[in-house]
């Protein structure tokens, strides 16, 4: 599917939009950070602890980290994405949200080839991907992101400002959802992002699960 398609698949001036975090949350385990471990080890360890201490950017960290890969590995890329497990109560929580008439925007800083081959038949629900593309004609992966920021190769507030709404709401569960959550409207966090968060001060609910976010969605919306 084609950035224009996906863009089209959403539409503006909604009353509500759900924005979601890929990977460590539809994915039980952060399966683009194990990625990058396994891909790129020692470089991982060396830049991996400097951009969670907000040292060093994700933008510049990330780049880093997959330019430094083989091409010859991105079918091994691939593999190493199946059968990661994803968090329980999503099928749930979409049907809910078709119900309502909502859109699910994933919003992963991580690649696209990952986040469509973990959904599986389930990608098609997401009303729109926005993910990290990468170039695998050279001798190593040259990362592609239309929608780069200051600090991410995919920046989620720049994503939500394409498709406003009286009502955004962020889900997530790290760093990479952190700049996302500040502007939602309404935000489940959980893992370093719930850190985060209360270091700033910003309100937001905790979830473990899927069928967390749809009690409290269905609660606040029925």
């Amino acid at each position: 599917m084609t950035d224009d398609k996906q863009k089209s698949s959403i539409s503006n001036n909604q009353q509500r939009v759900v924005f979601c975090d890929f990977d460590g949350t539809i994915t039980v385990e952060e399966t683009f950070v194990a990625m990058l471990k396994h891909f790129a080890p020692e470089l991982s360890s060396q830049l991996m602890p400097e951009i969670y201490a907000r040292r060093l950017s994700l933008r510049s960290g990330v780049r880093q980290l997959l330019e430094s890969i083989p091409s010859e590995c991105y079918g091994e890329i691939v593999e190493f994405s199946r059968g990661r497990l994803m968090r329980p109560g999503l099928l749930e929580l979409l049907d809910f949200l078709d119900e309502k008439k909502v859109d699910f925007a994933i919003v992963s800083g991580g690649l696209r080839i990952m986040v469509e081959t973990v959904m599986g038949d389930l990608v098609n629900r997401a009303s729109v991907i926005y993910a990290v593309d990468v170039d695998a004609s050279g001798p190593r992966l040259q990362v592609n992101s239309e929608l780069e920021g200051d600090e991410e190769l995919v920046s989620k507030v720049r994503v939500m400002a394409q498709h406003p709404a009286e009502e955004q709401v962020a889900i997530g569960d790290s760093l990479t959802d952190f700049n996302m959550a500040l502007q939602a409207s309404s935000v489940f966090a959980r893992d370093r992002l719930a850190e985060y968060l209360d270091e700033q001060q910003k309100p937001y609910t905790k979830w473990d699960n899927f069928f967390d976010i749809l009690e409290s969605l269905s609660q606040k919306w029925n």
